[in-house]
């Protein structure tokens, strides 16, 4: 039987995000975001909001860790799992979360510097590079190639 289990989130993160080293010293960063239902009640006026769990390992969670904070937008591609454990008093206890494989900005550079969240060290400016030089000598760096009349199309 065949199965696929893929995630993609885009939302708002609820708080600073949380990073942790286990046992073995690998760096494990959890948080929660704040996605928007596609549909609003109209009864109720207002949008429906998801609060969902995720959680990153390795250099993912040092790189959340670092240029993301509460409010800021971000993607997540990840996968849905669920986990059980007992509890202190004996109670078994569920959790389901989005162990991310994959997580980026969505706020372009421009709105980033304009205050809506860090930026990275070295990020795309394309003021930086310039216009681009054309040269208008013919064949340049260019190879003739001689008709080939016996071509397929």
């Amino acid at each position: 039987m065949a199965s696929f289990n893929k995630v993609i989130l885009i939302g708002n993160m609820t708080a600073d995000p949380e990073l942790k080293q286990t046992a073995a010293g690998i760096s494990v960063c959890s948080f929660s975001i704040a996605v928007n239902r596609r549909f609003a009640k109209a009864e109720q006026g207002q949008q429906s909001v998801d609060f969902i769990n995720i959680v990153t390992w390795r250099q993912q969670a040092e790189f959340v860790s670092r240029y993301f904070k509460k409010g800021n937008p971000i993607l997540i591609c990840g996968q849905l799992q669920t986990r059980s454990w007992n509890d202190n008093n004996g109670q078994k206890r569920y959790a389901t979360e989005v162990v991310a494989d994959e997580v980026s900005f969505v706020a372009s550079a421009a709105q980033t510097a304009a205050g809506g969240g860090a930026a990275p060290a070295g990020a795309y400016t394309p003021e930086a590079y310039g216009t681009p030089a054309y040269s208008s000598t013919p064949g340049a760096n260019f190879e003739e190639i001689p008709n080939d009349g016996d071509l397929p199309f």
